[in-house]
């Protein structure tokens, strides 16, 4: 996947896209990252602190660590807004939480691992790669080119009754939606639904290259069964799983990514989006739509005046493997 460019944002305001580019050096702002012992916590709407720090002049002047107050999710976004923060650095996080933060003039950059002071530093650097990344994944790394990944629904042409880049969300006769993650969701069964899990997995594609591995990052994945934090069929492989089981699993796109969505390709005169010169063929950027929900794109062509993105998921299409083992039942 090309390397997102995080320093460019692409704003869609009464069907129009304007690009934004983040500024370096603001006089003075407030960050703030989901925090666990130093390192960045990966689900936004659990995490019980935050570290957030003052900047000026694209510095760190001051940093503390402060609760969530036992609040979640949206509810969060009040917390932040509260201590003037204007923008958040995070793990994974849901489209509810992104819309409610983006409400409160709060900026998310989601997808972020690691120490929390290098992750600041990288942003204030425009280092920081913001994968896009929510809790409607099958594992780190990946956003779910949707809807909840912070994929934004919210086409590009509303005169074309466009909502996302999946393809339809008519539901199918088994009642199962558009297959991509983003629309129904076909009811989850088993012993482990709604209970927290961590697992360690190895994702591959049918040729055997390895696309992620929570192995190679040391630490299991954790997310709760049936609550729609996956894509559906990894979902649906832990439901009935026992603690040191490990299962390997072949889905198809239907129970992962979806399909590829043609509607999901759209065309914009270059002339309309300031900066959109400076894109590059390959290159990957990020849209909000009317919404606030941003969601990722890949530039697929510019010529002639006009400049083509695709708002499909990377993954859409594809055909994945997966080596799962159940290590922990919260």
């Amino acid at each position: 996947m090309p390397e997102a460019d995080a320093s460019v944002i692409i704003k869609r305001v009464a069907f129009q896209l304007f690009i934004i580019k983040k500024e370096k050096g603001k006089e003075s702002m407030k960050i703030a990252v989901t925090y666990d012992n130093g390192e960045v916590f990966q689900h936004f709407g659990r995490t019980e602190n935050f570290k957030v720090y003052e900047i000026e002049d694209n510095k760190v002047i001051s940093s503390e660590v402060i609760s969530s107050n036992g609040v979640g999710h949206g509810a969060l976004a009040g917390v932040l807004a509260d201590r003037n923060v204007k923008a958040l650095i995070c793990g994974g996080i849901g489209g509810g939480a992104i819309n409610a933060l983006t409400e409160a003039g709060i900026e998310v950059c989601s997808g972020a691992s690691g120490d929390t002071d290098k992750a600041v530093e990288d942003y204030l650097n425009g280092e920081l790669e913001n994968a896009g990344r929510t809790c409607d994944h099958h594992g780190e790394g990946h956003t779910c080119g949707d809807h909840e990944e912070g994929h934004g629904c919210g086409h590009h042409d509303a005169e074309e009754n466009h909502s996302c880049g999946c393809g339809s969300h008519e539901g199918t006769e088994s009642g199962e939606g558009c297959g991509c993650g983003c629309g129904e969701r076909s009811k989850i069964e088993g012993a482990n639904v709604g209970k927290t899990l961590k697992v360690h997995y190895t994702g591959t594609f049918n040729d055997g290259t390895k696309f992620d591995s929570s192995y190679d990052r040391g630490e299991p994945l954790e997310f709760v069964c049936g609550a729609g934090m996956m894509i559906k069929g990894f979902d649906r492989a832990v439901a009935d799983m026992e603690i040191g089981q490990i299962k390997d699993i072949h889905l198809m796109p239907e129970e992962a990514y979806g399909l590829p969505d043609p509607n999901a390709i759209f065309h914009v005169e270059i002339s309309q989006l300031p900066g959109a010169e400076e894109l590059e063929e390959g290159q990957q950027v990020y849209l909000q739509n009317e919404m606030g929900q941003p969601f990722p794109v890949t530039v697929v062509a510019k010529e002639a005046g006009i400049i083509t993105f695709d708002a499909n998921h990377e993954m859409a299409g594809k055909e994945l493997n997966f080596k799962i083992e159940l290590v922990e039942i919260c």
